[in-house]
């Protein structure tokens, strides 16, 4: 019997109100748009099971450095000593490979409330975060200026090394996109200067996005997904400690003998229900 998920990682979504996190999470966890939503009170919460590491991750393309082609082992020659001493003779027919197991990722995903007013309160659910996406809206300026200040805050209290994502959410408002409303042109902020920005302040990219017509969502926290897995494939997360992003299926006992206990919690019972994941971290 294969597991529901083999590891299960937090994280949040951070950046001004009415940037859409709230949308983006919804549109992840219940593939839905809603045009009208409230603003977020503290935090709320959802979850999505995603595939990560091959085969699926051989169609996002990501390229992290050249370490992970330089540790690969170098290809061998087809034929052994003795069949080219023999003139190369073809060797028996080998059995096919194994197909490798795909992977799974359980995120539990934190929705902060992005006014200044409940900052305290968002600021605590950073700790123990493995990943984060932080967002601004593309058509608001002000709403990319403030990312540099909720990274600094994101940096400040959540884990060294934690990945993050900068997402320009509201792309079909932009002018020129064939579902741009009404064609108007809005003020916006380029990919070049985006881009840019991720460079300068050592974020892992950026993608834009539209929680109205799903493009670019998935991407943007399958992303995060196979960046964070590599990590674990890497070591460089302990599955057993508590105050870890990550953990294994079964870590910490949180399995019963009797099998697995699954709760599915809507984006708005994380203030009236007490989740799996503290302000300190997991369980």
């Amino acid at each position: 019997m294969s597991l529901p998920w083999d590891y299960i990682a937090k994280l949040v979504c951070i950046g001004d109100s009415g940037t859409g996190k709230s949308s983006l999470t919804i549109r992840l966890c219940e593939g839905r748009f809603s045009p009208a939503h409230d603003v977020t009170i503290g935090v709320e919460f959802g979850s999505r099971i995603v595939p990560v590491g091959p085969p699926a991750s051989d169609d996002l393309g990501i390229v992290l450095d050249n370490a992970s082609s330089a540790s690969r082992p170098p290809l061998q020659d087809d034929t052994t000593k003795q069949e080219r001493d023999i003139g190369g003779l073809p060797s028996p027919p080998r059995k096919a490979p194994k197909p490798q197991e795909q992977k799974k990722m359980k995120l539990s995903l934190w929705d902060t409330a992005g006014q200044e007013t409940y900052k305290s309160i968002t600021r605590s659910y950073f700790r123990g975060a493995s990943g984060a996406l932080l967002v601004f809206d593309i058509t608001r300026p002000s709403t990319f200026a403030s990312v540099t200040q909720w990274l600094q805050d994101l940096r400040q209290i959540a884990d060294d090394g934690i990945v993050v994502v900068l997402v320009g959410n509201k792309s079909d408002l932009v002018a020129g996109d064939s579902n741009a409303q009404d064609g108007n042109s809005q003020p916006q902020v380029t990919r070049r200067e985006a881009e840019e920005w991720c460079r300068l302040n050592n974020v892992m990219g950026y993608i834009e996005t539209s929680a109205k017509s799903g493009d670019g969502v998935e991407r943007a926290f399958l992303e995060v997904a196979e960046r964070i897995y590599r990590n674990i494939e890497s070591g460089k997360y302990d599955l057993n400690d508590r105050r870890s992003g990550v953990k294994g299926y079964g870590a910490n006992g949180n399995v019963n003998a009797a099998g697995p206990r699954t709760i599915t919690l809507g984006l708005n019972d994380a203030m009236n229900r007490r989740s799996g994941w503290s302000t300190n971290g997991c369980c």
